[in-house]
């Protein structure tokens, strides 16, 4: 089985994952419009994929072939749940498997979860350990940040660089920031320079704050790393991947053409099976920048189904 990490060019971009957003369908909008060089679905369970809500909790592994290459993101506090859940990836056709050990969220932190493994780094050793045994030799990774309460990026990410992983996603902030200050990009560079002592081989991607494509060239030569990962920035460009488009040359018919491509792809995808109210976080992504957005965006919220929005960005002639 070939390591795709190694055969990307630097730097590279990766979509990161994001709850209720990077599911296959907005994957596939980011993909015909702007695609980057690697995509992550959103976080998946490791308890929920092992448990009898398997069905519901699996759709959030559903993907296309243009989705590629894709790496399946899980979360959990269970080593052997681990093992169970990378066999079980090992077969789909996903390309790698991250381990989220970074996620701020109070429910998954109190779980010990997430940024709680920061830690217990022993628990996240045995976590990595029986991933990569179940992983059937696809790459493994860990998505974290610099610290949980304060930042620790010598002590936390040394310890992880030392465990042999194909490829270290840091977000520069601690848990307990959030996403309340801006990011610690002088820790990400530190990291750099920790990888390149321990674990030269070991890939490592930067992640904070980065809203454009010119942005991430510049922070990826700043800061030494292989790659960078955007989260939020795709909101504010779609095409933000894309260095062909500036985001001044993206007109009001191109973001309402890709909304009506998300909001059908969404009904044929999900139908009645995802809450509506899901789709409707996406449209200040493509309904901003432009005479009368504000206006448009309001009554696209107003909306209940994805035939009232249809109806409005894309009125049928009488």
């Amino acid at each position: 089985m070939t390591n795709f990490w190694k055969s990307l060019k630097k730097p590279f971009t990766v979509l990161a994952p994001m709850e209720d957003v990077t599911d296959t369908v907005f994957r596939q909008i980011v993909a015909k419009y702007s695609k980057p060089d690697v995509f992550f679905t959103e976080f998946v369970s490791v308890d929920g994929l092992l448990s009898e809500g398997f069905e519901k909790v699996s759709t959030r592994l559903q993907f296309s072939k243009t989705e590629k290459p894709l790496i399946a993101q899980i979360w959990g506090n269970n080593p052997e749940k681990f093992y169970q859940t990378a066999l079980m990836i090992s077969k789909m056709g996903f390309d790698g498997i991250d381990i989220n050990m970074g996620c701020p969220d109070k429910n998954v932190v109190k779980k010990g979860s997430g940024g709680a493994l920061i830690l217990t780094p022993n628990l996240a050793k045995e976590i990595v350990i029986a991933t990569k045994k179940g992983a059937g030799g696809l790459p493994v990774s860990v998505k974290t940040r610099i610290g949980m309460r304060s930042i620790a990026t010598e002590e936390w990410i040394g310890f992880l660089l030392s465990l042999d992983l194909d490829a270290l996603t840091i977000h520069g902030r601690t848990v307990k920031e959030k996403s309340k200050v801006l990011a610690h990009w002088d820790e990400i560079g530190a990291a750099v320079k920790l990888r390149d002592k321990i674990s030269p081989k070991t890939l490592i991607i930067g992640n904070g704050d980065v809203m454009s494509y010119k942005q991430a060239q510049e922070y990826a030569k700043k800061y030494g790393v292989d790659g960078i990962m955007i989260g939020r920035g795709v909101f504010n460009n779609l095409w933000v991947f894309n260095p062909k488009i500036r985001e001044e040359d993206i007109s009001p018919e191109m973001r309402i053409e890709a909304l009506i491509t998300h909001i059908n792809l969404f009904e044929k995808t999900w139908g009645i099976n995802k809450n509506y109210d899901i789709l409707k976080k996406f449209f200040k992504a493509y309904i901003s920048g432009f005479d009368g957005s504000k206006t448009l965006r309001t009554k696209l919220m107003d909306t209940k189904t994805p035939a009232e929005a249809l109806n409005i960005l894309s009125p049928k002639k009488p």
